[in-house]
């Protein structure tokens, strides 16, 4: 098969030169999701509370925080 005769189409993203290319360079990387790792201490109760709520519970404490952070501007 010659790179001719490879339809590239937003159907069909995995042909797109850019696609390949950013798979490429991310394999055996994490993902990049704009957040960074920390050690935080919260009462026990607060912790709880948050874990009650189902699963998620650090993305929605991060949630709060933001809130919070947002709220103060």
């Amino acid at each position: 098969m010659k790179d001719s005769d490879i339809r590239r189409s937003a159907a069909h993203p995995e042909a797109n030169v850019k696609h390949i290319v950013r798979g490429i360079a991310r394999q055996g990387l994490k993902p990049l999701s704009g957040k960074t790792s920390i050690s935080l201490r919260v009462d026990a109760e607060v912790l709880e509370w948050f874990k009650a709520q189902g699963p998620g519970y650090q993305t929605r404490i991060n949630a709060v925080l933001k809130a919070f952070k947002d709220a103060s501007a």
